[in-house]
Order: C-alpha cells, then structure tokens, then sequence
C-alpha cells in the first residue's frame, strides 16, 4: 500500500474531503502534513498545481523506520549557493562561470568537463576568495538545521558528497558534525588556485559509488538510504538510493525522483520519514 503526503497541516478542508472519496481513503493529520493510506495511485502532479504544498506519493516499498544514512549534495542542496560562482562573483567573472554552472546541472553538458573548464577560470585566485565565500556568504538551506540537528537525535547517519569542492564540505563536516564528506580537491600554490583540480572529480558516478561505499562501510543496504540532490550529476545516485529526493531541483531530476521538494525546506525531508516537529 502506497502512502500520499501532502506537506502542509493546513489544506483547504474541500481538497481533503475530495481527495478521501477519491482515494477511499480517510486522511491521517499530525503537526506538519497530512497522508492518506492509498491503493489507488492519484495524479500527483495535478495535486501539486492546485495546492501550494508539497504533494508526494512514497513508493510502494518504502519504509521510514529503515532508513539509517540520509546522504546529500552540498551546493544548491544543503547550502544556498555554487560556491564555485561565488568564488569566480569575487575573481570578475560569475556570469561566465554561472553559464556552465547551469548547463552542467541541467544535464547539458559533461560534468567533469564543466567542472574542468570553470576552475582553470579561476586560476590566480587567492585563497582568501574561497575564505569570503565561506564566511560571508555560505549558509544553509532552510530547515537544513533542523534536518540535521534532528537526525543526529534519531541516530541516523549523514553524509555529504559534492561535486564541489573540500573547502567548503570539510568546514561544514567540522561545523555541524557530520558523518562523512566527499568532494573536489582544488590545487593550490602560494596561496592562489592554480586552476586544476588534484585527484577523480566527483561526478555523477562518484557520488553513486560513494552511496555505496558508505553502505558497505556502515554494514546496511542501498534501501536503507535516502539522498538528496538538485542538479543532473544528482541523478545516479538518487537513483541509487531506496529514496531520492528532488530538493528545489531542475526539471530533469525533478522529473526522474522519487520525491520533490518545492515549496518545503530541508526540513521536509523530516516529513517524508514520518518525524513529528
């Protein structure tokens, strides 16, 4: 039996009564959403063009209670911004570095390429630019405290693995004690980027080799896992995962995930496992 959640306590009393006669189902309400016991699988997405809510049916398989690592894109994900513009916004030259920024998580082009062309831009920046970003600029998504605060209090495990950059992830690994962290390592000599990267990039099949890595390390299964991410390098491991969800995303993962979040914070996520707030 499939579960529909509807991320919001407070629906039009008209759509709740539609939807349990449609459904055959009676609505179950708690503080932060509504959820409706179904067989019969609804239009989720003409749900979400009449409500200004997050609407998403769980899949059938899905259990909550199993889930034991929650693992994350950094950038556009669990931080508000691409660090790697906010680098190249100090060094003159965002919008060009934005532009492929935007197509690579699109799906238009070849990550690692991407990722290769926008850092040798950024050769002779000072380290002290990737210092500001972080400082002045980076900051959680919303909820995302309580997302993690919350699943440290569960004892559910959280890792971040990023196509950006170990600047950024490692100081948020240390900050909000999170579990693991893998990303990009930028070269740099006397204190400027050299405008190469040291090491894999992490790309699309990185990040789903690192969801199971993780697993392996922690002794439980791809099932036991539910990931995050927004861009198309997103996609193998959401895929990966016993649930993938779409966080304020592009058209292409929201289109293939299991889950998306558009209108909720991070703390969504809470949600979808069932976590009272």
């Amino acid at each position: 039996m499939a579960t529909l959640v509807i991320h919001s306590a407070d629906v039009d009393p008209r759509i709740i009564e539609q939807l349990e006669s449609d459904l055959g189902s009676p609505a179950m309400r708690d503080r932060s959403s509504i959820r409706f016991k179904i067989k019969k699988k609804p239009d989720v997405a003409s749900l979400r063009m009449i409500m200004p809510h997050d609407v998403n049916l769980l899949p059938d398989n899905f259990n909550p209670d199993a889930i034991q690592l929650v693992i994350s894109d950094m950038d556009s994900t669990l931080i508000n911004i691409e660090c790697i513009d906010e680098i190249a916004d100090l060094a003159g030259l965002k919008e060009q570095v934005a532009s492929i920024t935007e197509s690579a998580m699109l799906g238009q082009l070849d990550f690692s390429e991407s990722l290769r062309q926008r850092v040798a831009l950024l050769k002779g920046t000072s380290i002290d630019a990737l210092a500001q970003v972080y400082n002045e600029r980076l900051k959680l998504n919303p909820g995302g405290e309580e997302l993690l605060k919350t699943l440290q209090e569960k004892n559910i495990q959280f890792s971040l693995v990023s196509g950006g950059f170990h600047f950024f992830a490692d100081r948020l690994m240390a900050r909000y004690k999170l579990n693991d962290t893998l990303a990009n390592n930028l070269v740099i000599d006397s204190g400027k980027l050299t405008g190469e990267l040291e090491g894999p990039i992490i790309d699309a099949n990185a990040k789903a080799d690192y969801l199971l890595q993780r697993c392996r390390r922690l002794g439980i299964k791809p099932e036991n896992v539910l990931a995050i991410g927004d861009g198309a390098n997103d996609l193998d491991m959401l895929t990966v995962a016993g649930i993938g969800v779409a966080y304020h995303a592009k058209p292409v993962v929201q289109q293939q995930a299991d889950c998306a979040l558009n209108h909720s914070g991070l703390d969504g996520v809470l949600t979808l496992l069932g976590i009272q707030r």
